[in-house]
């Protein structure tokens, strides 16, 4: 039998010794700490030599190598000295092949889990191998190794600052007075400043036991990627909220078993020196004995995914809530507004809103961030599209550094150019413009409000096209195209309305090879047929322009406002109580949703908002709807993640807030009413074919 001894610097709390026959050898193995006493270790080293056939020393590495340099740890070399007579290893070339292993298997078990994520290691130095590693997924990377070795307080954030402090660090450590790094004051700074990085950081790279001395403040919600995790510390990462552990080293023989004591073991069984083990030795074991790298959920499984959305201000009054913007609007000239207006088109992007709490039934939570660019619709539609692609790009920059992995485009930010497909490849994270959920949005809020209404018999058989008349108005716009391909499918009769007549024709076209028995109309202008629509579906990007007349609507008709802004301004609703004016697509989301004010109740969301939750929650990083050419599948395949993840279509809106049943109740009594008296004056609206159709 051979006996295998490991000496860590770790807590002699967690020894333990066991016999096990392991790569056809019988061993018995001891660990033994020494509760960080290099002393200690050193004459615990000199002891088992004489009585072990190999020794694994923990917690230290003989060098480091990091980019070009390399150069001796003074500490592993001075207990690595204390062997003479026995092979002894620190397990580092080990070490660093079960921790890259263990990150690569989370990224690619769980899919995307690192992308863009916000990493801080303790030591960048210690972990080079890993940090190139992580730079594959995420260039949001911190290393504390300037902070904890000389006390200053920055970290660097590079690798390439990384390399450029490692081939000097050695020597600027000589010669720094402890007085510098190790008085209570300096002490107290680096603390302080280590733990800011700790709270803004995603994951967290270190040794497991320096960490004991941090709280729920630094860890909560944290990824820790560590080495040799007991029981003890899961049960304490798990008072503390961290949400997930990644411990390269392997469970084996009832024990955890970290890389110097491992190496050890290989080194025994095997019969050979350190130096003789090649890479190919360490595959074969690790694939032979079927190890794999711990995933630990401390307090369960809880995966967090994040998001961006780009919003902007709709028009001036936006503005007025900066408080001194409101303050000398009141006293200013009204070019005053002007002057502002075009001076916001300029400024840099800037985080308006962190958003927490929303939750998927499937368990998965989702934050987010609302990134908002200055250019109010007007601004947008005046400079040439690279100017807006500019700033989008730039609040793809300031998204990333967040940590999100995907980036939604809200209202004029993604008409602008080519409606996306520009930002999408420049960018640096997945862009979604939203217009899938719109879409589906849409008409999810107008199949509700004519349900509530009452006015439309329902279908008499599942399946069945349901006897109403819709029109949708921008019908060959990325989401009027959509609408009018669903409407299609359930609509008795569908008029599509645009002034481009060639894509008109085409979108007729390709419909009716979807749905052949669909009955379609088409128009240049809304005036012809408005009359006689239960449904308006209205999907411009005018800018505010009159794009129909509402005192033509047919009393009782659910009108349908997509566009932002929105194509019926408040002053245009109130004149018609009898009809149903919806602005479409909100959506209730799922949780305790803390989210700054976006002109909506709270934990609702516009659909373009919620498109780019509903991806982050199924974990869908991609470019999922870009360009204006919107496919109806993902129409119906966001609807059904939506519905998944626990999305429901928001209490109907209109331009002065949600509908009540009284209020759906009042539209319904003025319809009815309004009817009765057309039919009795005789002044029915006319329909297609008494017009000389």
């Amino acid at each position: 039998m051979k006996r295998v001894v490991g000496v860590s610097l770790g807590a002699s709390a967690q020894d333990f010794a066991f016999r096990a026959r392991f790569l056809g050898r019988q061993l018995d193995v001891r660990r033994v700490g020494t509760d960080h006493s290099v002393a200690r270790a050193e004459k615990l080293l000199r002891q088992f030599e004489n009585e072990a056939d190999a020794i694994g020393v923990g917690v230290v590495r003989e060098s480091y190598t990091v980019g070009s340099q390399r150069f001796v740890d003074k500490e592993g070399a001075r207990l690595m000295a204390a062997v003479t007579r026995v092979p002894a290893t620190t397990g580092s070339r080990l070490g660093d092949i079960l921790q890259e292993w263990a990150l690569r298997h989370v990224q690619s078990k769980l899919g995307s889990y690192f992308n863009n994520a916000r990493v801080l290691f303790f030591s960048g130095v210690a972990n080079y191998k890993l940090a190139q590693a992580f730079a594959e997924y995420t260039p949001n990377l911190e290393f504390a190794d300037a902070l904890l070795q000389l006390g200053v307080p920055k970290m660097l954030g590079s690798l390439d600052a990384l390399e450029l402090y490692a081939s000097g660090a050695h020597v600027v450590t000589d010669r720094v007075p402890d007085v510098v790094t190790d008085n209570a004051l300096a002490r107290e700074w680096q603390r302080w400043v280590l733990r800011r990085a700790m709270r803004e950081a995603t994951v967290v790279v270190a040794p497991v036991h320096e960490l004991d001395d941090f709280g729920i403040e630094e860890l909560a919600g944290k990824t820790i990627l560590t080495s040799t995790v007991s029981e003890a510390r899961i049960a304490k990462f798990r008072k503390k909220g961290v949400h997930l552990v990644i411990d390269g080293a392997p469970s084996l023989f009832g024990h955890v078993l970290g890389p110097s004591v491992l190496d050890a073991m290989i080194i025994a069984a095997r019969g050979k020196e350190p130096e003789d083990l090649l890479e190919d030795d360490y595959l074969e074991i690790i694939t032979g004995l079927a190890m794999e790298p711990r995933m630990i959920w401390p307090g369960g499984f809880r995966r967090v995914n994040r998001w961006a959305f780009v919003i902007h201000p709709l028009s001036q009054e936006y503005f007025k809530n900066v408080k001194p913007i409101e303050l000398l609007s009141h006293v200013s000239p009204p070019a005053f507004m002007d002057v502002v207006e075009k001076a916001m088109a300029y400024a840099p992007p800037f985080v308006y809103s962190h958003v927490t709490g929303i939750k998927s039934p499937t368990g998965v939570e989702a934050e987010g961030w609302l990134i908002s660019v200055g250019g109010t619709p007007r601004e947008i539609m005046s400079h040439s599209p690279e100017f807006t692609y500019k700033r989008l790009l730039e609040a793809a920059r300031v998204a990333r550094s967040l940590g999100a992995q995907i980036m939604g485009l809200g209202a004029f930010t993604k008409v602008v150019g080519d409606a996306g497909l520009t930002v999408a490849r420049r960018a640096s994270l997945p862009i979604t413009t939203g217009n899938s959920y719109s879409a589906s949005g849409a008409l999810w809020a107008a199949h509700d409000a004519m349900r509530r209404l009452g006015l439309v018999p329902p279908a008499a058989k599942d399946g069945q096209r349901l006897k109403f008349k819709a029109m949708v108005v921008g019908a060959t716009g990325s989401i009027g195209s959509v609408c009018a391909r669903l409407l299609a499918m359930v609509a008795e009769e569908v008029y599509m309305v645009s002034p481009e007549t060639a894509k008109l024709l085409s979108l007729k076209g390709s419909i009716l090879k979807e749905t052949p028995d669909a009955k379609l109309h088409l128009a240049s202008g809304t005036d012809r047929d408005i009359g006689g629509m239960d449904m308006i579906v209205t999907a411009t990007s005018g800018a505010g322009k009159r794009i129909l007349d509402i005192t033509k609507v047919k009393p009782g008709c659910v009108i349908t406002d997509v566009a932002r802004p929105l194509d019926l301004p408040p002053e245009e609703v109130a004149r018609r109580p009898d009809v149903l004016v919806i602005e479409s697509g909100e959506i209730q989301l799922p949780g305790k949703v803390k989210m700054g004010n976006i002109g909506l109740p709270p934990g609702v969301a516009y659909a373009c908002l919620a498109e780019t939750i509903v991806l982050a929650l199924e974990g869908r990083f991609e470019n999922f709807t870009v360009g204006r050419n919107i496919e109806w599948e993902k129409v119906r395949e966001i609807y059904r993640l939506g519905l998944k993840h626990g999305m429901k279509l928001a209490a109907i809106s209109g331009v002065n807030g949600p509908f009540s049943d009284a209020d759906i109740r009042r539209v319904r009594k003025l319809a009815l009413a309004a009817r009765a008296k057309g039919q009795n004056s005789g002044k029915r609206a006319p329909s297609r074919k008494n017009r000389g159709k």
